[in-house]
């Protein structure tokens, strides 16, 4: 599943996905405060912070078996439920995005160490 002279560490997946958290609500706030043109952006780091939020609240950063099996239930969901969105099927297509996103980092056990503001 990943490149055995690089082993999984769950620290740094949790500091990424607590660090992801963080930016996804300052874009948030950023395309609140842009407007009407800015919804897609909304939407987008609304879904990255959905993404997060459901990969941390399981406990199962410390293992890399247990948070690829996390992130395969979530892709197989049929719905992504937030409030506050303003296009639900558009929300959605951001959460599959970025699920597929931490999946493929996930199989390589790479990227998880960029703590830049933009990826």
């Amino acid at each position: 599943m990943s490149n055995p002279s690089k082993p999984w560490d769950g620290v740094v997946v949790r500091k990424w996905l607590a660090r992801r958290l963080d930016v996804s609500k300052l874009d948030q706030a950023a395309a609140d405060r842009r407007g009407y043109e800015a919804r897609d952006d909304y939407d987008k780091a609304a879904a990255e912070e959905w993404v997060c939020r459901a990969l941390q609240a399981p406990d199962c950063t410390e293992e890399q078996t247990p948070f690829a099996q996390r992130l395969k239930a979530l892709i197989g969901e049929e719905e992504y439920r937030a409030t506050g969105v303003y296009d639900d099927v558009r929300f959605e297509r951001h959460v599959r995005s970025h699920l597929r996103k931490v999946a493929k980092m996930t199989r390589a056990n790479e990227g998880f160490d960029k703590m830049l503001h933009h990826q």
